[in-house]
């Protein structure tokens, strides 16, 4: 299917307010969409269900997703021949909005410092004013600007539009191999040939890293983590890890998924007691920002490998189910004619407020960079 007959169906479907998904995985060249027939809203409680999954932050059994079954398919290449990109960085000086996350991680490093945990992540939204908000055009921007981020735009009437381009991977498992990343810390990238991390992002990274060791641990009978390193999305730089493992057999994906839910990527350490923290003290409603989103349960084909004595298999195919899903970070969600921005950081006893809002700053760029 071309780039155009592609879009125009989604458009259509936009048009006629009916469900879809539109996603393009990291450092890929196609993309594919979801259409939902009718607009009833579907839920999973424990993920055996197969379609594309889009989940809160809050809570996992709020977890909406577009079935396969009824929904159609499509796919194509991402050449947008008509596609303007636009460099356009909006302003978000607000000295309200600063003085209240300054205050917000005043509160934080304070708890922490008296022992209420280790580590906590606080966000804030911001809106911007759109002229004409046009949700593909955006994402054909995410697409082109964030080769190495999953891009999508996601639409549902009876709960909203969301666009993003995040760059952290929260699970792919195919058959019984799982990889997850630990990805954390942030600076802004400026160029150099020697990138220097402080101790803070360093711990930062650590906690995540120890955190999913440990949540793993009960699930898996294998698990390897690779070396920490540098990665850059978009104008960010992070410390990332890798961890992969080996499924133990017959292990429900809820369970896996509810004991590393959210992480201390964009929650904090201990789980339970910085998600009160958050639900108290933001003075807002995250809904899918932070939560995770992909495809849940869908078909791969493998083919066996070759040798002597799986020559008359090689022609046969294998399937396995395959599920990969991301955690939605550099996000937004269109309401009427805003954009509201969603942005957040990691906090731990040695932050220092006003940096932790300059990174928030930096993190926005991310979207308004491909706003209007």
């Amino acid at each position: 299917m071309t780039s155009n007959e592609f879009f125009k169906r989604i458009e259509t479907q936009y048009q006629n307010n009916l469900p879809f998904v539109v996603y393009r995985k990291p450092n890929e060249t196609s993309v594919f969409a979801m259409l939902q027939k009718d607009d009833k809203l579907h839920f999973t409680s424990n993920f055996t269900e197969k379609g594309f999954v889009f989940s809160p932050f809050e809570n996992i059994n709020e977890s909406v997703i577009i079935p396969t079954e009824v929904s159609e398919y499509l796919e194509s290449e991402t050449d947008f021949p008509d596609l303007n990109v636009v460099e356009n960085s909006i302003d978000s000086s607000n000295t309200s909005e600063e003085n209240h996350h300054i205050k917000l991680v005043e509160k934080s490093v304070k708890a922490i410092k008296n022992g209420a945990f280790k580590k906590v992540v606080v966000s804030r939204a911001e809106a911007i004013k759109l002229d004409e908000p046009n949700p593909l055009l955006i994402f054909k921007r995410l697409v082109h600007k964030y080769k190495s981020a999953f891009a999508y735009c996601w639409f549902h009437p009876k709960v909203g539009l969301w666009l993003g381009a995040t760059p952290e991977t929260l699970m792919k498992i195919e058959g019984a191999n799982f990889s997850i990343m630990a990805l954390a810390g942030t600076q802004e990238y400026k160029r150099v040939s020697k990138v220097v991390w402080q101790d803070k992002e360093k711990e930062e990274q650590q906690f995540v890293t120890d955190f999913i060791v440990e949540q793993l641990k009960p699930w898996v009978s294998t698990y390897k983590i690779s070396d920490v390193e540098t990665v850059k999305a978009g104008n960010l730089l992070h410390l990332k890890t890798m961890i992969n493992a080996r499924l133990k057999p017959e292990i429900p994906l809820k369970n896996i998924i509810e004991s590393i839910h959210p992480t201390p990527a964009v929650c904090g350490l201990p789980k339970a007691e910085t998600k009160t923290f958050i639900l108290e003290n933001e003075n807002y409603n995250r809904e899918f920002y932070t939560g995770f989103l992909g495809e849940l349960n869908f078909e791969t084909i493998a083919k066996p490998r070759s040798g002597r004595r799986n020559i008359e298999n090689r022609a046969y195919a294998i399937p396995k189910k395959s599920t990969q899903l991301y955690v939605n970070l550099r996000c937004m969600q269109i309401q009427n004619n805003n954009a509201i921005v969603y942005v957040g950081g990691g906090i731990t006893e040695t932050s220092v407020p006003e940096n932790e809002w300059q990174e928030t700053v930096f993190k926005s760029k991310v979207i308004k960079n491909v706003l209007s």
